[in-house]
């Protein structure tokens, strides 16, 4: 089982939509993804689930999290870098179980003109300190709200290309 990790908490984003066409593309090329939406967090996680701590609602998704081999971390821009809640998850997560030497996607996703590099970037850094093996074809998706249509599909062909490059090259990884 791999998941895909909706990196934001706001509701009804640009990261699910992407996050779900993601498992859309992967399930039809016959892989087994998941999703997982930070909007399932529990609510008080910085006082349930840090330093040590663990609360009943955060265990199943401790548990999806320590059995995926593979991710693909959605990562939209918030202030020039990544979410705090991404963060935040990573570190509610119980190490070195969750993430150690296993194997991470990245994906940017903006409403400006550079689709996240700098977050995608900063996020990176946290992989390779946690000794994740980061994928090098990263994406960046600038103008996310032109990218997707009615359907969730994206319509831009050069978007469209590089996605589907990435996504072979998730499946070999």
């Amino acid at each position: 089982m791999n998941l895909i990790i909706s990196g934001t908490n706001r509701l009804g984003s640009n990261s699910l939509k992407v996050a779900e066409y993601y498992k859309k593309e992967l399930n039809k090329k016959g892989e087994d993804w998941q999703v997982l939406s930070l909007t399932d967090l529990p609510h008080d996680i910085l006082f349930t689930d840090l330093y040590g701590k663990r609360s009943t609602a955060f265990a199943p998704i401790q548990e999806l999290v320590a059995r995926a081999q593979k991710f693909v971390f959605i990562i939209p821009e918030y202030n020039g870098s990544y979410p705090g809640v991404l963060k935040t998850f990573i570190d509610a997560c119980a190490y070195p179980v969750s993430f150690y030497h296993k194997k991470a996607a990245l994906v940017g996703v903006s409403t400006g003109k550079y689709g996240n590099i700098r977050g995608v970037d900063h996020f990176t850094g946290v992989c390779n300190y946690m000794r994740m093996h980061v994928m090098p074809l990263k994406i960046h998706i600038p103008s996310i709200q032109g990218e997707l249509n009615n359907e969730g599909n994206l319509q831009e062909d050069t978007t469209y290309k590089f996605v589907q490059e990435q996504l072979d090259e998730i499946i070999r990884f």
